[in-house]
């Protein structure tokens, strides 16, 4: 192999019972967007439902879609998009759809009408993140057109929810104020008259450390692919989470240069003495990413090793030192971080980002080699 990238779908259960175990009464949402966070949608929704997630997320209906095709089952939500998006295949392909604003709310009547059935709609309440969702001026009168619009056949409004902006940062005053804006939201929309199936406000980290924003359903997002919502706070272990990624690759040279040797482009690393050099074929076209130039750890000959130079678009360059390595030794780039070897945090840490960014941006020249029960 070049690289690949191995999915522990054993983990992925792990980690949805992990959440099932933190939030009692309340279903589980395994969000699998964005390709599942870069782990391969489709196989770990199928994980995810194995293992008791109750309903399924994705941003755009396309993948919801996708869901479908592949033969996945069970709810499915799906919450951004625009005029002209497939709206009535994902209601024909039984795929609940939030609204956000009033013509949105016309665009699903409108698709309810063309299939002949009516949607199941989540409405989807702004309070304070400031992206999608209802701002507070308009809510009623959203809720009141909802409203109408059940009463007519073409919508049931099965769901109430919003989005936390600041979760991941425990303590801050915006959760409060978005949970009381929250929960005023909810009783408005019931004394008018919407009984919801679902009310939701809680990802990851309001899932794993805010037993209050639980309510009737949580959306794992990042949980359940075993990494910390709150690195800063608390680890994966600490979570009792499992990452589901590990990205490796073999060796493809290695070579003994002298001191003062530069490394990749602009020469921005040059060795200070003598030194073996290894040669990793992945790149920022893969993925890696060029931020962590100079600094992106690896594991490879049974230590921890530093990338050196520029990460380039297909290979960069490790360091290590008086130690041998073989063209075609395994190099693990990041993991569940097992006996000392890097996770997908510290390169998080090392390119100044986020996991999340880390693992969704693994792209699609890595085969994605999943692994344990399917």
């Amino acid at each position: 192999m070049r690289a690949e990238a191995r999915i522990d779908l054993d983990a992925v259960r792990h980690n949805i019972a992990a959440v099932r175990d933190r939030v009692g009464a309340a279903e589980v949402m395994a969000v699998v967007k964005a390709d599942g966070y870069g782990h391969g949608m489709v196989e770990c929704a199928r994980a995810a439902r194995r293992a008791g997630a109750a309903w399924l997320g994705t941003a755009l209906p396309g993948e919801a879609l996708e869901l479908r095709r592949q033969g996945v089952d069970g709810r499915v939500l799906t919450w951004l998009w625009v005029p002209g998006d497939p709206i009535a295949d994902a209601l024909d392909a039984d795929v609940d759809i939030s609204v956000s604003g009033r013509w949105a709310l016309d665009e699903v009547v409108s698709a309810a009408r063309e299939v002949g059935a009516p949607a199941r709609v989540h409405l989807k309440a702004d309070t304070g993140l400031g992206r999608n969702g209802c701002p507070p001026y308009e809510w009623e009168p959203l809720v009141e057109a909802a409203l109408k619009a059940q009463a007519d056949g073409w919508v049931r409004v099965v769901g109430l929810w919003s989005h936390f902006a600041c979760a991941d940062e425990p303590g801050h005053p915006s959760i409060a104020a978005q949970l009381t804006a929250f929960r005023e939201a909810v009783a408005l929309a019931e004394r008018r008259g919407v009984a919801p199936e679902v009310r939701h406000i809680a990802n990851s980290p309001a899932a794993l450390l805010l037993p209050e924003a639980h309510f009737d359903l949580v959306r794992s997002g990042l949980a359940t692919y075993g990494l910390s919502p709150v690195p800063d706070v608390h680890g994966s272990r600490e979570l009792g989470l499992r990452p589901v990624m590990t990205l490796a690759a073999s060796v493809a040279s290695v070579k003994r240069v002298a001191a003062g040797h530069g490394v990749s482009y602009g020469h921005t690393w040059k060795a200070a003495r003598e030194t073996n050099l290894a040669l990793v074929p992945l790149g920022y076209a893969d993925g890696v990413p060029r931020h962590a130039s100079d600094t992106g750890p690896v594991w490879l000959a049974g230590a921890r090793r530093t990338v050196v130079g520029r990460v380039a678009m297909d290979q960069f360059v490790v360091d290590l030192g008086d130690d041998a390595a073989e063209v075609g030794d395994e190099v693990v780039v990041f993991g569940p971080g097992d006996g000392g070897a890097p996770t997908a945090e510290d390169w998080a840490r090392a390119a100044g980002t986020i996991a999340y960014e880390i693992v969704t941006r693994i792209g699609s020249r890595v085969p994605r080699v999943y692994q344990g029960a399917r």
